[in-house]
Order: structure tokens, then C-alpha cells, then sequence
């Protein structure tokens, strides 16, 4: 990250302002789905997505600082670990506090989704991110050079906008089938 340009490290903090509000959205479009569950398991699937998206904004954020961290650190030819230490534990620490989020909505929307009371198809479940999350690192340490820049550094979005994307067309679908 040490030499990152500028422009880069000031774009991803205004994506991370806008990521952030479209992970919102995502919360919204998702609990709609959820409009024939019971109330409480459609309140937890908006607060839990809600919650994850606002914090993934953040956690995007946080790159500002390991990246502007790491720059310093090599422009002032300081130790690189010490110098990113405390935002990488920033970093780390956020992580933590969405798990717990994370466990409790996948909990509820597998439930819902096996049990037929969403909207969703059950094949939605192959998009949900669950596995791939869990298989991240089997994915990263298999990938080297442009490829393990793109999809690791990515990975969460890219998982959630294939999820995003499946969903739109589930729900789509289904609604198209109900209006023939």
C-alpha cells in the first residue's frame, strides 16, 4: 500500500461513502423479501444488513489509514509494521464487531429461505455469502500477481454484489411470474 498513488487512497474514501449507502439500500431491497416472514426475522435481516453495510463503509474507510500509514512509512523510511499497526488493529477490531452481526443474519435468512416463508427461491442460498466468505482465504492464497490484487482486495464487495445481483433476479423473477 505504500505506493498507492494519492488519487487512489482519496477514490477510496469517496467509495467508501457511496459503498456504504448502496450497502443500505441492499438492506432494504433484501428485507423486502422478507415481507411475508414474521415481523421480527424481517427486522433483523434490515438492522443486520444495515448494520454490515454501514460498517463495511467504514472498514473501507479504514484502508485511508493503513494505506496513508504505509505511505509515510516509506517516505520517512520507517519500520512499515509499527508505522500501520494501530489502524491495521482498527481494522481488525470493526471485523469483530460485524461477525456476531453476520452469524446472527445468516442464521435467520438461511431459516427463512429453507422454510419458504421469503420470497427468495431457495437457489438463492448458492449466492448467499456465507461459503464464499468462509473460503476467502482458500481463494486469496491460491491467487498471485494482478488476480490476487483484484479479487482479494475485493473480495467482500465482489461476493456481495454477486449476492445482490442473484437477488434482484430472484425477486424479479418472481414477481414477473406473478404478473402473468
Amino acid at each position: 500500500m505504500s505506493t498507492v498513488s494519492n488519487t487512489r487512497i482519496i477514490a477510496s474514501g469517496v467509495c467508501a461513502l457511496f459503498s456504504s449507502w448502496l450497502y443500505l439500500l441492499g438492506a432494504f431491497h433484501v428485507s423486502y423479501a422478507f415481507n411475508s416472514s414474521k415481523l421480527i426475522a424481517k427486522n433483523i435481516i434490515l438492522f443486520c444488513l444495515g448494520g454490515i453495510g454501514i460498517a463495511y463503509g467504514i472498514v473501507h474507510a479504514e484502508y485511508i489509514a493503513i494505506a496513508t500509514s504505509a505511505k509515510l512509512s516509506a517516505e520517512y523510511q520507517l519500520n512499515m509494521q509499527s508505522t500501520i499497526a494501530l489502524a491495521v488493529q482498527v481494522n481488525q477490531i470493526l471485523r469483530m464487531i460485524i461477525y456476531p452481526l453476520f452469524a446472527i443474519l445468516s442464521f435467520v435468512f438461511i431459516y427463512n429461505v429453507l422454510r419458504k416463508k421469503t420470497t427468495y427461491s431457495n437457489w438463492i442460498l448458492l449466492f448467499y455469502p456465507l461459503i464464499p466468505f468462509l473460503i476467502q482465504n482458500i481463494i486469496s492464497n491460491n491467487l498471485t500477481g494482478k488476480w490476487k490484487v483484484i479479487i482479494a482486495g475485493g473480495y467482500l464487495n465482489i461476493i456481495l454484489i454477486i449476492f445482490y445481483t442473484a437477488s434482484t433476479i430472484n425477486l424479479w423473477n418472481k414477481f414477473k411470474s406473478r404478473e402473468k
